[in-house]
């Protein structure tokens, strides 16, 4: 009897093997201690959850059905590591959750939550979003989308294979409702790699979203309600950019600059209550430009620099943001490093400076962050 389970195995290997499939368990643990000087009026000494990149543990799911094709599927569960709360409005797999086929030749083809091409492919280009930097210093409110604050549901999404360099996709999330224009969202975005260069473009447009939770922008996990309803309450958003990042031995070089407009917002304004002062009402603009480098003095320390500025409207009211973001990374080892991140924020007179992903706007038109920590991939 002891012998059964033995022969049961042996007689499904052939099945297993046959069908090559892989089922990779992987994750992030990030954690840090963080020091803002101006948390709504006052200091703020916190310990931190995915600082330079959130968190998560995941499942990758490949099948290899012949002839160039597989089945592709991932799961992918955003977590608080002080807490063990999960994120992304407390969905199980609130990162990302999707199934698709895959071709050498033709691209891949998914269905699912997940992020647009307009993240795939100019996310890694900005400071912030390259994961040598952390995620405070995303632009203003990630008023673009590229820190990665939003992702789409009930998405279909095609990414072509990369061919001589290029690579393109684009994406179509469904509203799940018979008013079809209702919470709907689509992208785009193109982008070459070839020797030490990178460059990228990237659109995206958003109708009325966050008017329910089961539509492609879900209330429940979007720009906040409560702290930017100026943004929330937006009735169309767009989103659009192009960057650049430049390769020279041990040095990275990136440029990018992006825009978005939060049309017809019904509540808030920038320009009011704790995020500035001297009104302003109707649609959002934002104009953000940004200049990098990063430089490994040695493989295992690496030094990286964001600055960055954002010209902000809406109505009579404008202002501006200058943001500038310096850390560094020693590296124990490939899957763990050690980091120290320094972050200060200058706006203009109208504005309360905010750096994305933290508590609270400062009370005043500065900010300055200090962020320290360990994060672990496996």
């Amino acid at each position: 009897m002891k012998k059964l389970p033995l022969l049961m195995l042996l007689a499904l290997a052939p099945a297993y093997s046959q069908a090559q499939s892989s089922v990779t368990l992987y994750g992030i643990a990030d954690a840090g201690v963080l020091y803002v000087n101006n948390s709504g009026g006052h200091q703020l000494y916190s310990v931190a959850s995915g600082n330079e990149q959130g968190t998560r543990w995941g499942l990758r799911v490949v099948e290899d059905l012949g002839s160039g094709l597989s089945a592709v599927a991932q799961l992918e569960n955003g977590t608080n590591i002080m807490t063990g709360a999960a994120l992304q409005g407390g969905r199980m797999f609130g990162r990302q959750s999707w199934v698709g086929l895959s071709h050498t030749q033709y691209g891949t083809l998914t269905l699912g939550r997940q992020y647009n091409p307009m993240q795939d492919l100019l996310a890694p280009l900005q400071i912030a979003s390259s994961t040598s930097l952390t995620a405070f210093g995303s632009h203003p409110f990630d008023n673009d989308n590229i820190g990665l604050l939003v992702r789409q549901n009930n998405t279909a999404k095609y990414m072509t294979p990369t061919i001589g360099g290029f690579r393109a996709g684009a994406s179509y999330s469904f509203s799940n409702n018979t008013n079809f224009a209702r919470n709907r969202a689509y992208s785009a975005a193109l982008t070459y790699a070839m020797g030490p260069v990178t460059v990228a473009a990237g659109y995206s447009r958003f109708m009325n979203p966050a008017v329910s939770t089961d539509g492609a922008l879900p209330s429940d996990n979007y720009y906040s309600a409560a702290t930017t309803p100026f943004l929330a309450s937006a009735q169309t958003v767009q989103q659009w950019g192009v960057g650049a990042n430049y390769k020279m031995g041990s040095l990275i070089l990136g440029a990018i600059y992006t825009g978005a407009l939060f049309e017809n917002p019904t509540s808030g304004s920038l320009f009011s209550g704790a995020t500035g002062s001297g009104g302003g009402t109707g649609s959002v603009r934002f104009q953000n430009a940004e200049l990098s480098a990063r430089y490994y003095f040695r493989p295992d320390i690496l030094a990286s620099i964001g600055e960055s500025y954002t010209h902000a409207t809406q109505g009579s009211g404008s202002g501006n943001y200058w943001q500038t973001s310096a850390g560094v990374q020693y590296f124990l080892s490939k899957r763990t490093d050690l980091y120290l991140n320094g972050l200060f924020m200058q706006t203009s007179s109208n504005l309360r400076a905010w750096f994305a992903y933290t508590p609270a706007p400062s009370s005043t038109d500065r900010q300055v962050a200090v962020v320290a920590g360990i994060r672990h991939k496996f």
